[in-house]
């Protein structure tokens, strides 16, 4: 079977997004509606967490896999990004500002012991996965990127039009994203658009993506049952 030109591909991939990413969760809707209480956010925001300081922890082992130096200088920034360095702070600390915010403290946020199962089961797959999988399937797995913008601009204006309860400078997370995305996603769509170069590795990377936005609808699923309105 022929691979798909760069143009199909690539709309392959959107499709998978447009259809499965998060934004659609139920979870997800209701807190850009303003229908989420505190706890329900609070607890959100605790269990996403886990989450984001696994994010390094992923691009480094995707780091000692990618087949040349140019490639790995590239994505270390992504490391940097997340973790920091000794002059600049790190999306992490800045969702420790947004714990802040929404009254979880510094110990509260780091305590993994705390993290739902069902949050801890997702994003530890997802670690393995990167670990384990070769790096073209691995840096597909982060193509949910592609489709985060969008979400993190109407999270943005509509948190601050909804919740006044929570300080704004807590979401300099998400601004600080909006900025780094868009070169994150050149680098993205450069490395899987030119090395899926046959129809079987295009569509292993379909079903990398497919398998992150299942890590992403698994993690809302957890904190909706967990502190959601129908627990």
């Amino acid at each position: 079977m022929r691979p798909w030109s760069s143009e199909e591909f690539e709309a392959e991939l959107r499709a998978v997004g447009e259809a499965r990413y998060h934004h659609l969760h139920p979870f997800n809707q209701r807190m850009h509606a303003g229908d989420l209480t505190e706890e329900e956010f609070r607890g959100w925001v605790r269990n996403r967490f886990y989450y984001q300081i696994n994010l390094p922890i992923k691009d480094a082992f995707i780091l000692t896999k990618l087949p040349d130096g140019a490639q790995r200088r590239r994505w270390i920034k992504r490391i940097t990004d997340h973790d920091g360095t000794a002059d600049t702070e790190g999306g992490i600390e800045r969702w420790v500002r947004l714990g802040a915010a929404v009254g979880l403290s510094r110990e509260e946020l780091h305590d993994v012991r705390t993290v739902l199962p069902g949050v801890r089961f997702a994003v530890d797959a997802y670690v393995d996965f990167c670990r384990h999988k070769p790096w073209l399937e691995a840096v597909a797995s982060a193509m949910t990127e592609l489709f985060a913008p969008d979400l993190l601009s109407r999270r943005i204006v509509d948190v601050e039009k909804h919740y006044p309860w929570l300080d704004s400078r807590g979401l300099e997370y998400f601004r600080t994203r909006l900025t780094q995305q868009p070169a994150d996603i050149e680098h993205l769509l450069g490395l899987v658009l030119t090395h899926a170069d046959t129809r079987e590795k295009q569509e292993a990377c379909l079903r990398a993506l497919e398998f992150k936005c299942d890590v992403l609808w698994t993690l809302l699923d957890a904190v909706q049952l967990a502190y959601g309105k129908d627990r």
